[in-house]
């Protein structure tokens, strides 16, 4: 959790997130103590999670998560959730071309010395925020048009439409293309952290070491004649990997 939720000076709650209903409630209340308790699956009964165009991305990035958890016979993994309101200036600094190339620079992972295939990547980055100049229809600002609107984070950046010249450097840009999906936010631990239009939320899928074997069968036995027709945690890898991609699904907007 200290590696998910970092930093965590303005998280005021969590979650813990299987998919399943039975066991999935904890009672919020920490009786006046300064204490901090992760809530469950029910606990999160009529919220969602906001991500705006961001959404098909998170969706398609659990699959392929869960998919790979599924393919090593793993089940009982957790998605840790937690968010906290993006203050003004955050919602604002979105919209500046100098954030989206800051942005764009994180994402690229550069080294203090970037790497030969890297160089003409970086050329073409330097050569579109080049062309940028004011005109009539951003009022003077520098940005064109669409770099005016709320980008929100996790843009790919084949979507967003800088002018780039024809150059030499469109194949390590399809490069980049096929292995960064999302531009990651300018913010301490980016890795885990999605700004949706009004809140930034902390995930990151955890307790992946719980293999799918015979003591897991027998639970999932005694469950099922214990509690019929309920969703508990212990079921195969195929059913929790689809389960707990569909409860993420239902509630991200």
């Amino acid at each position: 959790m200290q590696s998910v939720f970092y930093p965590d000076e303005r998280i005021n709650i969590r979650f813990d997130i299987k998919g399943c209903e039975l066991g999935r409630w904890t009672n919020p209340d920490t009786g006046g103590k300064q204490i901090i308790k992760v809530l469950k699956d029910n606990n999160f009964e009529g919220q969602h999670i906001g991500l705006g165009r961001q959404t098909s991305w998170f969706v398609n990035q659990v699959k392929v998560d869960a998919g790979f958890l599924r393919q090593l016979n793993v089940m009982d993994y957790s998605l840790l959730l937690a968010h906290q309101p993006l203050h003004q200036d955050e919602i604002d600094g979105k919209q500046s071309m100098a954030n989206l190339v800051r942005r764009t620079m994180k994402s690229l992972d550069f080294d203090d010395s970037p790497k030969e295939s890297e160089s003409s990547t970086v050329s073409l980055l330097q050569e579109t925020t080049a062309d940028v100049v004011p005109d009539s229809t951003d009022g003077g600002s520098g940005e064109p048009q669409a770099a005016a609107e709320d980008f929100g984070e996790g843009i790919p950046l084949q979507e967003i439409n800088c002018p780039v010249k024809e150059t030499e450097t469109d194949s390590e840009l399809q490069k980049f293309h096929e292995h960064h999906r999302r531009l990651l936010p300018n913010c301490k631990n980016a890795i885990h952290v999605i700004d949706g239009p009004e809140r930034r939320y902390f995930v990151g899928i955890i307790d992946i070491l719980t293999v799918y074997g015979w003591n897991q069968r027998w639970e999932n036995l005694w469950k099922s004649l214990r509690y019929p027709g309920r969703d508990f945690s212990t079921v195969n890898p195929t059913k929790y990997s689809n389960r707990f991609c569909q409860w993420i699904q239902d509630r991200t907007q």
